[in-house]
Protein backbone atom coordinates (compact mmCIF):
# COMPACT_ATOMS: atom_id res chain seq x y z
CA UNK A 1 0.00 0.00 0.00
CA UNK A 2 1.31 3.53 -0.71
CA UNK A 3 2.65 5.27 2.40
CA UNK A 4 1.33 8.72 1.65
CA UNK A 5 -1.62 10.86 2.61
CA UNK A 6 -2.62 14.19 4.18
CA UNK A 7 -0.71 15.16 7.29
CA UNK A 8 -3.82 14.97 9.49
CA UNK A 9 -4.14 11.27 8.59
CA UNK A 10 -0.68 10.45 9.89
CA UNK A 11 -0.53 10.98 13.65
CA UNK A 12 2.36 8.65 14.44
CA UNK A 13 5.97 8.97 13.42
CA UNK A 14 5.86 5.44 12.01
CA UNK A 15 3.41 3.59 9.80
CA UNK A 16 3.08 -0.12 9.29
CA UNK A 17 3.74 -1.22 5.72
CA UNK A 18 3.13 -4.73 4.37
CA UNK A 19 6.10 -6.52 2.80
CA UNK A 20 4.76 -10.06 2.77
CA UNK A 21 1.49 -11.86 3.29
CA UNK A 22 1.88 -12.04 7.05
CA UNK A 23 4.74 -9.77 8.11
CA UNK A 24 5.02 -5.98 8.37
CA UNK A 25 7.82 -3.51 8.92
CA UNK A 26 8.13 0.12 10.05
CA UNK A 27 9.49 2.95 7.96
CA UNK A 28 9.43 6.71 8.62
CA UNK A 29 6.07 8.25 7.78
CA UNK A 30 5.56 10.74 4.96
CA UNK A 31 2.81 13.17 5.90
CA UNK A 32 3.09 15.52 2.93
CA UNK A 33 5.47 18.11 1.51
CA UNK A 34 5.79 19.94 4.84
CA UNK A 35 7.26 16.87 6.53
CA UNK A 36 9.57 16.02 3.63
CA UNK A 37 12.68 17.58 5.19
CA UNK A 38 12.06 15.71 8.43
CA UNK A 39 11.64 12.47 6.51
CA UNK A 40 14.88 13.01 4.58
CA UNK A 41 16.70 13.63 7.85
CA UNK A 42 15.27 10.51 9.46
CA UNK A 43 16.21 8.12 6.67
CA UNK A 44 19.84 9.25 6.90
CA UNK A 45 19.97 7.65 10.35
CA UNK A 46 19.64 4.14 8.91
CA UNK A 47 23.07 2.55 8.37
CA UNK A 48 24.35 1.55 4.95
CA UNK A 49 24.84 -2.21 4.80
CA UNK A 50 28.01 -3.92 3.72
CA UNK A 51 27.77 -6.53 0.99
CA UNK A 52 28.13 -9.33 3.54
CA UNK A 53 25.47 -7.87 5.85
CA UNK A 54 23.11 -7.42 2.91
CA UNK A 55 23.62 -11.02 1.78
CA UNK A 56 22.94 -12.47 5.22
CA UNK A 57 19.79 -10.38 5.70
CA UNK A 58 18.50 -11.29 2.24
CA UNK A 59 19.01 -15.01 2.95
CA UNK A 60 17.24 -14.70 6.31
CA UNK A 61 14.26 -13.07 4.66
CA UNK A 62 14.26 -15.47 1.71
CA UNK A 63 14.51 -18.64 3.78
CA UNK A 64 12.72 -17.68 7.02
CA UNK A 65 10.46 -14.76 6.02
CA UNK A 66 12.15 -12.74 8.80
CA UNK A 67 10.43 -9.31 9.08
CA UNK A 68 13.41 -7.77 10.87
CA UNK A 69 15.69 -8.73 8.00
CA UNK A 70 13.25 -7.22 5.51
CA UNK A 71 13.04 -4.06 7.62
CA UNK A 72 16.80 -3.57 7.58
CA UNK A 73 17.00 -4.20 3.82
CA UNK A 74 14.27 -1.65 3.12
CA UNK A 75 15.33 1.08 5.53
CA UNK A 76 18.96 0.92 4.42
CA UNK A 77 17.84 1.75 0.87
CA UNK A 78 15.32 4.52 1.57
CA UNK A 79 17.97 7.11 0.60
CA UNK A 80 18.23 5.46 -2.81
CA UNK A 81 14.47 5.85 -3.30
CA UNK A 82 14.59 9.54 -2.35
CA UNK A 83 17.47 10.18 -4.74
CA UNK A 84 15.66 8.51 -7.64
CA UNK A 85 12.38 10.28 -6.84
CA UNK A 86 14.10 13.68 -6.89
CA UNK A 87 14.95 13.06 -10.53
CA UNK A 88 11.23 13.06 -11.42
CA UNK A 89 10.34 16.41 -9.85
CA UNK A 90 9.75 18.06 -13.22
CA UNK A 91 6.38 16.39 -13.76
CA UNK A 92 4.50 18.60 -11.32
CA UNK A 93 3.71 15.92 -8.73
CA UNK A 94 4.49 16.13 -4.99
CA UNK A 95 7.93 14.72 -4.19
CA UNK A 96 6.46 13.02 -1.12
CA UNK A 97 4.10 11.04 -3.36
CA UNK A 98 6.94 10.09 -5.69
CA UNK A 99 8.98 8.84 -2.73
CA UNK A 100 6.01 6.90 -1.39
CA UNK A 101 5.51 5.16 -4.72
CA UNK A 102 9.23 4.51 -4.95
CA UNK A 103 9.14 2.89 -1.50
CA UNK A 104 6.44 0.54 -2.75
CA UNK A 105 8.73 -0.42 -5.63
CA UNK A 106 11.62 -0.93 -3.19
CA UNK A 107 9.55 -3.32 -1.12
CA UNK A 108 8.63 -5.27 -4.22
CA UNK A 109 12.30 -5.41 -5.09
CA UNK A 110 13.17 -6.77 -1.64
CA UNK A 111 10.49 -9.46 -1.96
CA UNK A 112 11.86 -10.56 -5.35
CA UNK A 113 15.58 -10.19 -4.57
CA UNK A 114 17.76 -13.30 -4.85
CA UNK A 115 21.07 -12.76 -3.09
CA UNK A 116 22.74 -15.83 -4.61
CA UNK A 117 22.74 -14.21 -8.05
CA UNK A 118 25.66 -12.02 -6.97
CA UNK A 119 24.10 -8.57 -7.47
CA UNK A 120 23.69 -5.89 -4.82
CA UNK A 121 20.15 -5.07 -3.79
CA UNK A 122 20.51 -1.44 -4.92
CA UNK A 123 21.29 -2.54 -8.48
CA UNK A 124 18.25 -4.82 -8.58
CA UNK A 125 15.75 -2.69 -6.66
CA UNK A 126 16.54 0.44 -8.70
CA UNK A 127 14.47 -0.92 -11.60
CA UNK A 128 11.50 -1.68 -9.36
CA UNK A 129 11.72 1.79 -7.83
CA UNK A 130 11.82 3.55 -11.20
CA UNK A 131 9.03 1.40 -12.61
CA UNK A 132 6.76 2.16 -9.64
CA UNK A 133 7.42 5.91 -9.84
CA UNK A 134 6.97 6.03 -13.61
CA UNK A 135 3.68 4.12 -13.49
CA UNK A 136 2.43 6.53 -10.83
CA UNK A 137 3.40 9.54 -12.96
CA UNK A 138 1.66 8.10 -16.01
CA UNK A 139 -1.50 7.45 -13.97
CA UNK A 140 -1.49 10.84 -12.26
CA UNK A 141 -0.17 13.20 -14.94
CA UNK A 142 -3.09 12.75 -17.31
CA UNK A 143 -6.58 11.27 -17.22
CA UNK A 144 -5.94 10.18 -20.79
CA UNK A 145 -3.54 7.27 -20.99
CA UNK A 146 -0.15 8.61 -22.02
CA UNK A 147 1.42 5.55 -23.53
CA UNK A 148 0.74 1.86 -23.96
CA UNK A 149 4.07 0.67 -25.35
CA UNK A 150 7.58 0.71 -23.94
CA UNK A 151 8.64 3.09 -26.72
CA UNK A 152 5.89 5.58 -25.86
CA UNK A 153 6.79 5.50 -22.17
CA UNK A 154 10.43 6.00 -23.09
CA UNK A 155 9.41 9.01 -25.17
CA UNK A 156 7.43 10.51 -22.31
CA UNK A 157 10.28 10.22 -19.81
CA UNK A 158 13.08 11.31 -22.17
CA UNK A 159 11.51 14.05 -24.28
CA UNK A 160 12.22 16.93 -21.89
CA UNK A 161 15.88 15.92 -21.50
CA UNK A 162 16.38 15.51 -25.25
CA UNK A 163 14.77 18.89 -25.95
CA UNK A 164 17.20 20.47 -23.51
CA UNK A 165 20.15 18.80 -25.23
CA UNK A 166 18.91 20.13 -28.57
CA UNK A 167 18.43 23.66 -27.13
CA UNK A 168 14.75 23.43 -28.10
CA UNK A 169 12.32 25.82 -26.44
CA UNK A 170 10.22 24.21 -23.70
CA UNK A 171 6.87 25.78 -24.64
CA UNK A 172 6.89 25.71 -28.45
CA UNK A 173 6.56 23.13 -31.21
CA UNK A 174 9.74 21.34 -32.21
CA UNK A 175 11.55 22.06 -35.46
CA UNK A 176 11.22 19.26 -38.05
CA UNK A 177 14.91 18.35 -37.76
CA UNK A 178 14.59 18.04 -33.96
CA UNK A 179 11.50 15.89 -34.33
CA UNK A 180 13.36 13.63 -36.75
CA UNK A 181 16.35 13.22 -34.42
CA UNK A 182 14.25 12.45 -31.35
CA UNK A 183 12.08 9.99 -33.27
CA UNK A 184 15.16 8.26 -34.67
CA UNK A 185 16.96 8.05 -31.32
CA UNK A 186 13.92 6.69 -29.46
CA UNK A 187 12.55 4.50 -32.25
CA UNK A 188 9.07 6.07 -32.44
CA UNK A 189 7.12 7.71 -35.30
CA UNK A 190 7.68 11.44 -35.76
CA UNK A 191 3.98 12.19 -35.27
CA UNK A 192 4.11 10.62 -31.81
CA UNK A 193 6.95 12.97 -30.89
CA UNK A 194 4.90 15.97 -32.06
CA UNK A 195 1.77 14.82 -30.21
CA UNK A 196 3.61 14.03 -26.98
CA UNK A 197 5.44 17.36 -27.03
CA UNK A 198 2.17 19.27 -27.41
CA UNK A 199 0.55 17.36 -24.57
CA UNK A 200 3.51 18.01 -22.28
CA UNK A 201 3.50 21.69 -23.23
CA UNK A 202 -0.04 21.86 -21.86
CA UNK A 203 1.21 20.58 -18.51
CA UNK A 204 -1.23 17.69 -18.22
CA UNK A 205 -4.99 17.72 -18.06
CA UNK A 206 -6.91 20.82 -17.08
CA UNK A 207 -10.35 20.94 -15.51
CA UNK A 208 -13.23 22.48 -17.44
CA UNK A 209 -14.54 23.73 -14.10
CA UNK A 210 -11.55 26.01 -13.45
CA UNK A 211 -12.90 29.50 -12.54
CA UNK A 212 -11.96 32.32 -14.89
CA UNK A 213 -12.69 35.99 -15.35
CA UNK A 214 -14.74 36.90 -18.40
CA UNK A 215 -14.23 40.64 -18.39
CA UNK A 216 -17.56 42.45 -18.39
CA UNK A 217 -19.45 39.17 -18.07
CA UNK A 218 -18.07 38.51 -14.61
CA UNK A 219 -16.73 35.16 -13.43
CA UNK A 220 -17.42 31.79 -14.97
CA UNK A 221 -15.81 28.48 -15.89
CA UNK A 222 -13.83 27.36 -18.92
CA UNK A 223 -16.65 25.06 -19.99
CA UNK A 224 -18.92 28.11 -20.40
CA UNK A 225 -16.79 29.18 -23.36
CA UNK A 226 -16.72 25.87 -25.19
CA UNK A 227 -18.29 25.95 -28.62
CA UNK A 228 -19.56 22.91 -30.46
CA UNK A 229 -19.55 23.51 -34.21
CA UNK A 230 -21.25 20.19 -34.94
CA UNK A 231 -24.94 19.82 -35.78
CA UNK A 232 -27.52 19.97 -33.02
CA UNK A 233 -28.83 16.71 -31.60
CA UNK A 234 -32.36 17.30 -32.92
CA UNK A 235 -30.92 17.92 -36.39
CA UNK A 236 -29.03 14.63 -36.26
CA UNK A 237 -32.18 12.77 -35.22
CA UNK A 238 -34.24 14.45 -37.96
CA UNK A 239 -31.63 13.63 -40.61
CA UNK A 240 -31.48 10.00 -39.48
CA UNK A 241 -35.26 9.68 -39.59
CA UNK A 242 -35.44 11.27 -43.05
CA UNK A 243 -32.70 8.97 -44.32
CA UNK A 244 -34.59 5.94 -43.01
CA UNK A 245 -37.82 7.04 -44.68
CA UNK A 246 -36.06 7.64 -48.01
CA UNK A 247 -34.41 4.22 -47.82
CA UNK A 248 -37.75 2.49 -47.16
CA UNK A 249 -39.33 4.39 -50.08
CA UNK A 250 -36.48 3.40 -52.38
CA UNK A 251 -36.84 -0.27 -51.46
CA UNK A 252 -40.60 -0.11 -52.09
CA UNK A 253 -40.18 1.81 -55.37
CA UNK A 254 -37.68 -0.75 -56.66
CA UNK A 255 -40.49 -3.32 -56.64
CA UNK A 256 -42.08 -1.41 -59.54
CA UNK A 257 -39.21 -2.52 -61.82
CA UNK A 258 -38.84 -5.87 -63.47
CA UNK A 259 -35.84 -8.04 -62.63
CA UNK A 260 -33.71 -6.86 -65.58
CA UNK A 261 -34.41 -3.16 -64.91
CA UNK A 262 -33.75 -3.62 -61.21
CA UNK A 263 -30.44 -5.39 -61.83
CA UNK A 264 -29.16 -2.91 -64.42
CA UNK A 265 -30.14 0.14 -62.36
CA UNK A 266 -28.56 -1.34 -59.25
CA UNK A 267 -25.29 -2.20 -61.01
CA UNK A 268 -25.10 1.18 -62.74
CA UNK A 269 -26.18 3.61 -60.00
CA UNK A 270 -26.57 1.93 -56.60
CA UNK A 271 -23.19 0.27 -56.03
CA UNK A 272 -19.81 1.63 -55.01
CA UNK A 273 -18.13 0.11 -58.08
CA UNK A 274 -20.61 0.52 -60.98
CA UNK A 275 -20.36 -1.84 -63.93
CA UNK A 276 -19.82 -0.45 -67.41
CA UNK A 277 -22.34 -0.58 -70.25
CA UNK A 278 -20.01 -3.01 -72.02
CA UNK A 279 -19.95 -5.41 -69.06
CA UNK A 280 -23.75 -5.43 -68.74
CA UNK A 281 -24.24 -5.77 -72.51
CA UNK A 282 -22.28 -9.01 -72.35
CA UNK A 283 -24.40 -10.26 -69.48
CA UNK A 284 -27.69 -9.73 -71.39
CA UNK A 285 -26.25 -10.26 -74.91
CA UNK A 286 -27.51 -6.88 -76.16
CA UNK A 287 -25.84 -3.69 -77.34
CA UNK A 288 -24.46 -1.05 -74.98
CA UNK A 289 -27.05 1.40 -76.31
CA UNK A 290 -29.83 -0.99 -75.32
CA UNK A 291 -28.44 -1.22 -71.78
CA UNK A 292 -28.34 2.58 -71.60
CA UNK A 293 -31.97 2.82 -72.72
CA UNK A 294 -33.08 0.28 -70.11
CA UNK A 295 -31.15 2.17 -67.43
CA UNK A 296 -32.76 5.51 -68.36
CA UNK A 297 -36.24 4.02 -68.50
CA UNK A 298 -35.78 2.24 -65.17
CA UNK A 299 -34.53 5.44 -63.52
CA UNK A 300 -37.54 7.39 -64.80
CA UNK A 301 -39.94 4.70 -63.52
CA UNK A 302 -38.18 4.76 -60.16
CA UNK A 303 -38.43 8.56 -59.90
CA UNK A 304 -42.14 8.49 -60.69
CA UNK A 305 -42.82 5.80 -58.13
CA UNK A 306 -40.82 7.70 -55.49
CA UNK A 307 -42.87 10.86 -56.10
CA UNK A 308 -46.11 8.90 -55.84
CA UNK A 309 -45.01 7.35 -52.56
CA UNK A 310 -43.98 10.75 -51.20
CA UNK A 311 -47.44 12.12 -51.94
CA UNK A 312 -49.10 9.09 -50.33
CA UNK A 313 -47.03 9.60 -47.17
CA UNK A 314 -47.73 13.36 -47.13
CA UNK A 315 -44.11 14.28 -47.72
CA UNK A 316 -44.87 16.60 -50.63
CA UNK A 317 -47.79 18.54 -52.13
CA UNK A 318 -50.35 16.91 -54.40
CA UNK A 319 -50.04 19.53 -57.18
Amino acid sequence: MPIRGPANEVDARKVRVQVSNTKTLSVPALGGEQSLNRYLSEIKKFPVLTQEQEYMLAKRYEEHDDPEAAAQLVTSHLRLVAKIAMGYRGYGLPVSDLISEGNVGLMQGVKKFEADRGFRLATYAMWWIKASIQEYILRSWSLVKMGTTAAQKKLFFNLRRMKKNLDAYEDTDLHPEDVNKIATDLGVPEQEVVNMNRRMMMGGDGSLNVPMRNGEDGSGEWMDWLKDDGPLQDELVADAQESEVRHDMLVEAMDSLNDREKHILTERRLTENPQTLEELSQVYDVSRERIRQIEVRAFEKLQKRMRDLAREKGLMGTA
